[in-house]
């Protein structure tokens, strides 16, 4: 019997940023379902009205658009299982939990928060698991009577099975939870509102997902959904128990779980420094899985076609930044000049660049991005590769002045000058040639003779190549900024 088209989801809650271990979970998703030609579906989870926000929403699809991911059903393109927004199925959840209930699936649960917490102490004291007790399991009609003239508003638990749990992870391999350790859980609130516990697994259902890869932090939950899919399948909602696939931890500082709070776990800390989303994903696929032994850097379209969820290792995976600029620059690397140089736009304007807008000279921009393309790492870097080109003098910094202006720079800076002057600009090697006999004219090789004329030129001691930065500057603006380095060293 064939097996069913693949279907999965990616089902965020729209609170706070986005971060880098929710863009990897959704990367081996779509990866997944791209690979096996099955299909993507996008989910909001907004049923938490105290935490989620529009904004957040709207910057989870910004997200994704940004990322190039594309889905097959879910927010503004609609599908078969629409609507995609739990904050628009209250009515599903409630029809069902009512079937539950009804079936003795679920049961309503009386208990107050403070006798929860006095029988789990207890439960803890005596060394015995500490989850529900099943106190309200089998209420008589007399007890139910008596907590509602409490005034007692229950909340609906599901009744765990007394059995033990097995499931193969498509991960992790076969797991086993025994009943005592997966007790009897909340499912929806006394105030009537559902849990996650419910809505999840209910809409995995009626969307049919036949794979649900997640984080491994929901690794405990597995069993209760399994549980719960059992009794929908019962009662005519859901027609399989999805594969489940736990995605291993993404680790930051100190081998700790990478948490939203962390600075470098912000997407959009990516998006501003600008991270190119292919270098981005290329890095984030690499926390947990591999395209090949001796290849870090490969396309998204190369992931695709090798992806597999059971090549997925299940072992942590440490988030490193460094490598991940790394491979970002490999990846400004691989693009090709006209597509850098339209990447690169929004940092050689408003409110990134620190020239004037008339200032900004396109034919200078073409002719010294090549250059730049070789030693970016992340685009907002452009900015201050490129500003001595358009600003009206360099920005120095006192650091690179008085790295770069020894004793004697003075003097060789003269030389320089006259030997660049006498230079034909109109080759680069021309210009290395000038600096290279000055440099010899006072016993320098040519690393540091350069090094004057770099500070007094660009403001910087590293940067672009120096020969064909002076080309694209001009031998005008060239000899009058070594002039203004001159004259600041006299005085």
């Amino acid at each position: 019997m064939a097996s069913a088209p693949v279907r999965v989801r990616f089902c965020p809650s729209p609170t706070g940023n986005p971060h880098v271990g929710l863009v990897r979970t959704a990367l081996f998703n779509w990866a997944y379902a791209r690979h096996t030609g099955g299909t993507f579906v996008f989910r909001i989870e907004d049923t938490d009205a105290a935490r989620d926000s529009e904004e957040s929403y709207e910057q989870l699809l910004s997200s994704l658009r940004w990322l190039g991911f594309d889905w097959d059903e879910g927010p503004e393109i609609g599908g078969p299982h629409a609507p995609y927004r739990q904050s628009q199925r209250m009515d599903t959840y409630k029809d069902v939990a009512a079937k539950l209930l009804e079936a003795g699936h679920a049961y309503h649960c009386y208990c107050s928060t403070e006798e929860l917490d006095t029988r789990r102490d207890a439960a803890r004291a005596a060394g015995r698991p500490s989850g529900y007790d099943g106190h309200c399991r089998a209420l008589t009609d007399e007890q139910v009577s008596a907590y509602t003239a409490e005034g007692r508003t229950p909340i609906v638990r599901f009744r765990m099975p007394d059995e033990t749990i097995t499931f193969t992870d498509l991960v992790r391999g076969e797991l086993t939870f025994t009943a005592e350790n997966v007790p009897d859980y909340g499912i929806v609130r006394a105030n009537g509102a559902p849990l996650y516990t419910l809505v999840n697994p209910v809409d995995d259902a009626l969307m049919e997902i036949t794979h649900v890869l997640r984080g491994e932090d929901l690794l405990s939950s597995t069993p209760r959904q399994i549980a719960l899919y059992k009794a929908l399948i019962e009662l005519g909602i859901a027609k399989q128990i999805p594969s489940f696939g736990h995605l291993p931890y993404v680790m930051g500082e100190g081998n700790k779980k990478l948490s939203k709070r962390d600075p470098e776990s912000s997407l959009n800390l990516y998006r501003e420094r600008g991270f190119l989303p292919e270098g981005l994903l290329n890095y984030l696929s690499l926390l947990g899985w591999s395209l090949s032994a001796d290849q870090d850097v490969f396309s998204i379209d190369e992931m695709v076609a090798a992806f597999d969820v059971s090549d997925v290792n299940p072992n942590p995976a440490r988030f490193d930044l460094k490598k991940c600029e790394a491979i970002n620059a490999d990846h400004i690397r691989l693009l090709d000049v006209k597509d850098f140089t339209e990447r690169c736009a929004p940092w050689l304007q408003a409110p990134f660049a620190p020239w004037s807008p008339e200032a900004f000279d396109e034919a200078k921009w073409q002719a010294i991005a090549p250059h730049a393309q070789t030693r970016l790492k992340v685009l907002s870097e452009i900015t201050d590769n490129v500003d001595f080109l358009f600003l009206p003098e360099p920005a120095t910094d006192e650091a690179s002045w008085t790295k770069a202006m020894k004793e004697g720079s003075d003097a060789l800076l003269i030389t320089a000058r006259e030997k660049l002057e006498a230079a034909d600009w109109t080759s680069p090697e021309s210009l290395k040639e000038a600096v290279l006999a000055a440099g010899e004219a006072h016993g320098l090789k040519l690393g540091k003779a350069q090094a004057p004329v770099r500070v007094a030129v660009t403001g910087r001691t590293i940067g672009l190549p120096l020969f064909e930065s002076l080309e694209v500057l001009g031998k005008e603006k060239t000899l009058t900024r070594i002039d203004a380095a001159l004259a600041r060293l006299a005085a």
